[in-house]
């Protein structure tokens, strides 16, 4: 098929008229369909219904280390749990905190602490100092950009490249003001395009030269076990070693949960950090809570075991994901290649594919897929304060919807996408 951008403007209306007798056809099916989150479909959770019964009366709810699980005690967590999170992350036992069940809530309270209390030691409340900046890799996580615009930053958007954010751009920036306080990082899997950062974007976000002496990296690594194939893991480096051999280990927040391992709404959450961070963080959680629920962390321990224990069920999950991200970028394939009109990037693991369409389209393909019963992410979600500035970037979330949805989604998805890029290119001609 020749690039749509080379037709004529009789051709491209031709192909318009075609394409839209086939969108009215997608119409008169009422289709409900929703793509709008990455969400984890009930054959995922199947896998852990055992988790359920790992707890219970006739069962010991005493920790490893003797301490009744129904009662305060552990404040950081209990030990066969956080074994379990230390190896996954690469951290030291007095390095991990384990929280409730939500990572975005502990992120959203280390943001609210940094701004109210300062976070790194000798580090002044952010509400003193005037504007806050941020750097926000892009396409990037909507809901940590939410954070900080509701705190009251100015964020900054950085460019993403396939090995993680544009470094020469976050160097400048961090190097040249001081009101540039930090950035956000999925640095495996990224949330849209699940890229994994490269060691050497990893060691210059450790050792690069920032003005704010309390410049904080919000290091979200959500899809840490995450593969869809594992005979080609993604490797990261550990970023907490990095910063250590670089002379400032104060510099990064970890954040990891089972939300997209056990179950979404019932999870375990856990923060990671220097010692000298770690002891400020528990001194303000003190006053904050006397413990998250140890019974949670006692159920996914004995569950699950260790960490070879959830490989083998992360490995499980990925049977189920694989056969939904490749009906997807088959589709893609067939349908978009060649055509001059997207563009997208085939993951090794996460949540999301990550779809370029033409400048200009996103909204109109968003739109026209809403229309005809199909719900995506709202186009210019991956960028702060919701603004794609090429209005291109459709994040993709192919997990919740069955095989049969999924097929006829992304059928219409590129149906739209197609539609969508030959209106523009008419009114260009």
């Amino acid at each position: 098929m020749p690039s749509y951008v080379g037709l004529s403007k009789e051709e491209l209306q031709s192909l318009c008229n075609g394409l839209k007798a086939r969108y009215d056809d997608f119409k008169a099916q009422n289709l409900k369909l929703d793509m709008s989150r990455g969400k984890p479909s009930a054959d995922q959770f199947d896998l852990v219904k055992g988790l359920l019964d790992a707890v219970n009366s006739n069962t010991s709810l005493l920790s490893d280390d003797g301490c009744d699980c129904r009662n305060y005690g552990d404040f950081t967590g209990i030990p066969e749990c956080k074994a379990i999170f230390c190896d996954m992350l690469g951290v030291s036992f007095d390095e991990l905190f384990i929280c409730g069940n939500s990572s975005l809530a502990v992120m959203y309270d280390a943001i609210g602490k940094m701004v109210l209390h300062g976070v790194r030691p000798g580090a002044k409340p952010w509400r003193e100092l005037g504007t806050i900046k941020f750097l926000c890799p892009v396409p990037g996580y909507d809901r940590h950009f939410a954070i900080t615009e509701r705190y009251g930053f100015e964020m900054i958007p950085v460019d993403m490249t396939p090995e993680g954010p544009d470094m020469d751009q976050v160097e400048a920036l961090v190097a040249s003001d001081p009101a540039v306080k930090g950035i956000w990082c999925v640095p495996k899997y990224s949330n849209p395009q699940g890229i994994t950062y490269s060691d050497e974007t990893v060691r210059r976000l450790a050792r690069m030269k920032t003005a704010a002496d309390d410049f904080m990296i919000m290091w979200d690594n959500a899809y840490a076990v995450h593969d869809l194939y594992p005979d080609r893991r993604d490797h990261l480096l550990n970023i907490l070693d990095e910063c250590k051999a670089a002379g400032d280990p104060d510099r990064v927040m970890i954040f990891a949960s089972t939300s997209k391992i056990s179950y979404a709404g019932a999870g375990v959450a856990v923060f990671a950090c220097s010692t000298h961070v770690m002891e400020r963080m528990k001194k303000l959680l003190s006053i904050q809570t006397i413990g998250f629920d140890k019974i949670n962390m006692l159920r996914h321990a004995r569950y699950f075991k260790n960490m070879a224990g959830i490989m083998a069920h992360m490995d499980k999950q990925a049977e189920i994901l694989r056969p939904k991200f490749k009906v997807v970028l088959d589709a893609f394939q067939k349908e978009l290649a060649g055509k001059g009109i997207a563009e997208w990037l085939d993951p090794n693991g996460g949540y999301f594919i990550s779809l370029d369409v033409m400048d200009g389209c996103a909204k109109r393909v968003v739109q026209l897929c809403k229309d005809a019963g199909v719900v995506l992410t709202s186009a210019g979600a991956t960028f702060p304060y919701g603004k794609d500035p090429r209005d291109r970037n459709i994040r993709v979330a192919p997990t919740y919807p069955s095989i049969p949805e999924l097929e006829k989604a992304v059928e219409l998805l590129c149906l739209c996408v197609e539609l969508a890029a030959v209106e523009k290119l008419i009114l260009e001609k």
